[in-house]
């Protein structure tokens, strides 16, 4: 598997699958979520909320990931995933490591072949962006199956510079 780390926005990515970091509510927020929400249009929404009406009335867990379509982005899905939220006690880093496990899984189930990660859990959530690298980097590298290229797409020049930092370490 080929792995690429990027400074940008996430919303552009021409992949199979851009992954979302979504709160367990699946209804839009800040962040990357938000910026998924509002690039992807209004579909986005309508299907969260038939997801939350239907199979998911409680939510998403927390370290799950739930695929609807990609809407307005250039990709033809999102991976809506829920890290777990430092600020609200939610400290297991086995928890954020099954977010990103969970998304590659569901991208493996759909067939994407690319699929483009935000840095889950580094925002509003709390994480560090170290343990978010290494987390992250780290379920990727161990992933055994059919996606051929992932992409951690960073929105700041020092979020990218510490994936960078921790792929070259973990590539070793």
């Amino acid at each position: 598997m080929e792995i690429s780390i990027l400074q940008g926005d996430i919303t552009v990515r021409p992949v199979d699958a851009v992954v979302n970091a979504a709160n367990s509510r699946l209804l839009g927020g800040g962040g990357v979520d938000g910026a998924i929400h509002a690039a992807a249009g209004p579909a986005l929404l309508a299907a969260c909320r038939d997801l939350r009406r239907t199979t998911l009335p409680g939510g998403l867990p927390v370290g799950q990931a739930v695929a609807t379509a990609g809407y307005r982005l250039p990709a033809r899905w999102i991976i809506h995933t829920v890290g777990p939220n430092r600020g609200a006690g939610q400290t297991d880093p086995g928890l954020l490591a099954s977010a990103f496990r969970q998304s590659l899984l569901v991208a493996e189930d759909l067939g994407a072949r690319t699929v483009a990660f935000p840095a889950i859990g580094a925002g509003i959530f709390g994480w560090d962006a170290d343990t978010v690298a290494r987390v992250g980097l780290g379920e990727t590298l161990g992933h055994d199956g059919g996606v051929q290229l992932v992409e951690f797409v960073l929105f700041t020049p020092r979020l990218a510079e510490v994936f960078r930092r921790v792929h070259a370490e973990l590539a070793r």
